[in-house]
């Protein structure tokens, strides 16, 4: 049977964001596949060469609405490395905390939406009921339910009183629990969500490490990587973390470290309540930093990375951005491969690809050998000409 390009995106149903998959078909087997990015490009980077150390956390939290604290973290991070700043132990805490929660509600929406992937919309909106909740709980404490602002370079911009606040959380923390466990058990002893879900999109141990996979991807595959427990930041050498790993490799092993983690992420929330101390949030700083500085956060995607290198001025010179989902979609054809365009969606999903985090557009003289840096109105003009009319 002779081969069929199927194409899946860059704007399709089941993708949420402008993604492309070339889809190589025989009969409905996948073949093989090609992955192409590059299709959502905001600047991001360089505005941030334009604004200040403390205006980036806010611009770099719209990088991705799930990710909204991973990112800003992240960036605060390399600066504070940069500039040897010390981050109160309050303010490590509390950091902990935010980005727990916020690992809570991503998986949460993304065991939703795999769910809904499958067909299967009342375990769908079981997940998203309990995932409700914690972005709740997020916009009591932070003030709002995604887009939390509350890191600043040296601490966080925002105390917690958790004698106000912590039986609150700790009644969230207490239904939640029972909850996934109900949940999670219905994703193992389904029978549809079993046959949609084992043995498909296998990324083999060696795969994974082949392409230097990172986050839940990664964990569903064997590979105990984590910069949590690897490179702690903030409170996690104080309240510790158990990382969740599963040697299955397939949809099904990925949804379970989700799953499991989860749970994890309350007893982490919960420890870091148990171990807040007082004091200040915010170191003190004086004048800007100069040198470079590396920031890593285990982001609910897996290992955020974010570069900086500073002049001594109230601008970054340089800011480099190396999101999760760069380093997962690679694998995604490996996966593809031999399996159905039924299972497409499902395996393209279970990588949890964020398309915001990752796309990067650099113009290239390849005669000349030399990046080229046009205007906005100067890309819109050679996009209009290069663009392949609608006949």
């Amino acid at each position: 049977m002779p081969e069929v390009v199927l194409p899946i995106g860059p704007y399709h149903p089941a993708l949420t964001e402008p993604e492309f998959f070339q889809v190589y078909v025989s009969g409905e087997e996948i073949v093989d596949a090609k992955v192409r990015i590059g299709y959502n490009h905001r600047g991001i980077e360089w505005l941030a060469q334009r604004k200040t150390i403390h205006q980036v956390p806010f611009l770099v939290e719209r990088i991705c609405g799930i990710c909204s604290n991973a990112h800003p973290m992240c960036f605060c991070q390399s600066v504070e490395e940069a500039g040897d700043i010390v981050v109160p132990d309050r303010a490590r805490h509390i950091r902990t905390l935010i980005a727990e929660l916020e690992r809570i509600h991503s998986h949460l929406l993304w065991a939703g939406i795999a769910s809904h992937l499958i067909g299967y919309d009342t375990l769908f909106m079981y997940f998203w009921r309990h995932r409700e909740p914690i972005c709740e709980l997020l916009d009591l404490i932070t003030g709002n339910r995604q887009h939390y602002a509350i890191n600043c370079i040296g601490g966080v911009r925002r105390d917690i009183d958790l004698e106000k606040y912590g039986s609150k959380i700790l009644g969230v923390l207490k239904s939640l629990t029972p909850a996934v466990l109900r949940l999670g058990d219905a994703v193992v002893k389904d029978r549809v969500v079993k046959a949609r879900m084992e043995g498909v999109g296998i990324l083999s141990t060696d795969n994974a490490r082949k392409y230097c996979v990172v986050g839940p991807t990664a964990r569903g595959s064997g590979i105990g990587i984590d910069v949590r427990k690897n490179e702690p930041y903030a409170a996690y050498r104080d309240v510790g973390v158990d990382v969740k790993v599963f040697t299955e490799c397939d949809v099904m092993a990925r949804t379970l470290v989700r799953v499991h983690e989860t749970l994890e992420s309350a007893e982490i929330v919960r420890r870091t309540m148990d171990a807040m101390p007082n004091g200040p949030i915010k170191a003190e700083l004086n004048g800007f930093p100069t040198g470079e500085g590396v920031g890593k956060v285990e982001a609910p995607r897996g290992e955020d990375i974010h570069y900086v290198r500073l002049n001594g001025t109230d601008k970054p010179e340089r800011l480099k951005i190396r999101a999760p989902t760069y380093m997962n979609l690679g694998s995604i054809v490996p996966q593809l491969v031999g399996y159905t365009i039924a299972d497409a969606p499902l395996i393209i999903g279970a990588v949890d690809p964020c398309m915001c985090c990752t796309d990067r557009i650099a113009l290239v003289d390849v005669r000349k050998g030399r990046k080229l840096v046009l205007s906005l109105g100067e890309l819109a003009q050679k996009t209009r000409k290069n663009r392949n009319p609608i006949r």
